[in-house]
């Protein structure tokens, strides 16, 4: 793990020049067009980076951006990698790791959610506060690597308050509607029943996704400060009634994109 980590890190390095890069993006499915708001320098195709993997899911462009949003340096994954694609969680999570590796210690992480709490509505943004993980598979398991964490991370402030204030101020600041709620992950990929949306509502959960969850613990072993946004993609006012596809998933993406582009570029301009 150590020496693939450090291959792949040394694989990138070259193209970050002398800057730092301390920020770190990550653009889900339906939202990979978050990358055309940056000042690009280089845009690395994951098939190229020493151990990575490869994102198989449409909407996954799967290239790794480097460059700057409102005058920061950032690096983002344009595409992210899912435990239903077949990887295990250490190969999804690996990609944090070399981010870790070349400086990056704010991970920003995006993705489209299903929507549990029945007052969302499709398009809404929604900041996460905490998670309940029903992942099969822990990306901790098995041998711990002292060098990158401790063998029982906490994960009380899993999503940092500071980051979860900030973008609060900046959404009054641009009249954006936040909502704040509880991500389930769950393995997919197939999408919920509507006895499956009732009972992840009764132990506490706004949204459902088959993401984001094993990067923020990756991420906190690594004490990185995290902060997580949804876009939510159907209402379950009645979720009898909920008919949901991917292509459907990219669209709400698609079209929550300019809001969600303004709110991140402003979150980053004022760390």
């Amino acid at each position: 793990m150590l020496e693939k980590i450090k291959n792949s890190a040394q694989y990138i390095r070259p193209f970050l020049g002398d800057e730092e890069y301390n920020i770190g993006l990550i653009l889900g499915t339906g939202l990979s067009g978050l990358g055309e708001i940056m000042e690009l320098k280089h845009s690395l195709p994951y098939r190229e980076i020493p151990h990575f993997p490869v994102s198989t899911v449409e909407g996954h462009k799967g290239n790794l951006l480097i460059g700057k949003l409102n005058g920061k340096n950032l690096i983002a994954m344009q595409g992210r990698f899912h435990y239903y694609e077949g990887y295990s969680m250490q190969e999804v999570t690996f990609p944090i790791r070399v981010l870790h590796a070349i400086g990056v210690r704010q991970l920003f992480v995006s993705n489209a959610a299903g929507g549990v709490n029945p007052s969302f509505s499709s398009g809404d943004l929604m900041v996460i506060t905490d998670h309940i993980n029903l992942f099969p598979e822990h990306p901790l398991r098995g041998h711990n690597w002292e060098e990158l964490g401790p063998r029982f991370p906490a994960m009380t402030n899993a999503y940092s308050p500071r980051l979860i204030r900030l973008a609060q101020d900046c959404a009054r600041q641009f009249g954006i509607t936040l909502r704040q709620g509880v991500y389930v992950g769950l393995q997919g990929p197939s999408f919920e029943t509507p006895a499956e949306y009732n009972w992840l509502r009764i132990i506490g959960g706004d949204a459902v996704g088959m993401s984001t969850i094993p990067e923020i613990l990756v991420a906190r072993h690594m004490d990185m400060e995290c902060f997580g946004i949804s876009v939510i993609t159907n209402s379950t006012a009645k979720p009898e009634h909920i008919q949901t596809s991917h292509a459907e998933v990219q669209d709400v993406g698609n079209a929550a994109q300019p809001r969600l582009s303004a709110l991140l570029k402003e979150i980053i301009s004022q760390l």
